[in-house]
């Protein structure tokens, strides 16, 4: 699933990109991705010929500021990615117009596309058809439960270490699992908790009671140092992310020890491990990050 580092990513492409843009027309055949209204046809007649404001980042969600105090939200899931460029269909299938990094085939399974003003058509590309797509009343989308609890994002300069520390002080619960609850912190997963883990030398299996001042500042401080050092590299790709233009994002290069499990730690040289907690795995050096 896209961290907040990918979707930060998108967000600023499309800052650069599609403000001011009026959306003339949409398409899906997969009309269920639209959650609100759950009719596609009322949701076409509500968006058509509205103007694009504002895109912002909340958490993994992506909120499109429309004109007439409406707001567009896209929620990436597991596969999905957001894709700026032109397309033609072509024997049933979309097909980019121009050779170049949109015809990675990651970026084939068009579900939705919005043709906007300048010619050009926002599409999202989504493997599994997890992605979720909201159009509403402004306030509305912004006071809904999946906005409105999200925990504060780790990026905010009013997110400080003493709220983190306070924040961890009522938990108890694996860190790793802590670091991945967005209603405690927004926007960081499986990628990430483990990657920023390993630079504070912090075992996620520890319990958040047993962390000492110094293995929090550590914790902080990494999750400061790898999310933005991840937006510089412009997201991980091992998986289906992609940035607006389809280009995979290079934090593969930076990439610690996430799906690295057999291989050996680029610090120590022992064998990285990985295990299941709660559903999931988390990658980690045995001797680095010690319980």
């Amino acid at each position: 699933m896209p961290e907040l580092p990918e979707v930060e990513t998108t967000v600023r492409d499309l800052q650069k990109a599609i403000l001011g843009r009026k959306i003339e027309d949409v398409w899906s055949d997969f009309k269920k991705m639209v959650k609100r209204p759950k009719d596609f046809t009322a949701f076409k007649k509500e968006i058509k010929g509205r103007k694009i404001e504002k895109v912002k980042r909340r958490g993994k969600n992506i909120l499109f500021e429309l004109s007439g105090g409406k707001t567009l939200l896209i929620h990436q899931k597991l596969t999905g990615h957001l894709l700026l460029g032109n397309w033609k269909l072509k024997k049933g299938s979309w097909k980019p117009i121009k050779p170049g990094p949109l015809g990675d085939p990651k970026n084939r399974f068009l579900h939705l596309i919005f043709w906007l003003d300048n010619k050009k058509q926002l599409a999202l590309s989504d493997l599994r058809k997890f992605a979720k797509v909201e159009l509403g009343d402004s306030q509305e989308i912004e006071g809904a439960k999946g906005l409105k609890t999200l925990g504060p994002d780790p990026l905010e300069k009013s997110f400080t270490f003493q709220e983190f520390k306070e924040i961890l002080k009522k938990k108890k619960a694996k860190i790793k699992q802590v670091l991945m609850d967005q209603t405690i912190i927004s926007g960081i997963g499986n990628i990430y908790s483990d990657e920023i883990l390993f630079v504070a030398k912090v075992h996620p299996f520890k319990d958040t009671s047993k962390l000492n001042k110094k293995e929090l500042r550590a914790i902080y401080q990494a999750m400061k140092e790898i999310l933005k050092k991840a937006i510089d590299l412009r997201g991980e790709s091992i998986s289906d992310f992609r940035d607006t233009e389809g280009k995979r994002g290079k934090f593969d290069e930076f990439r610690k020890v996430y799906r690295r499990e057999g291989q050996k730690c680029s610090h120590c040289g022992t064998i990285i491990k990985r295990v299941k907690l709660a559903g999931r795995s988390a990658h980690f050096c045995p001797k680095c990050q010690k319980t």
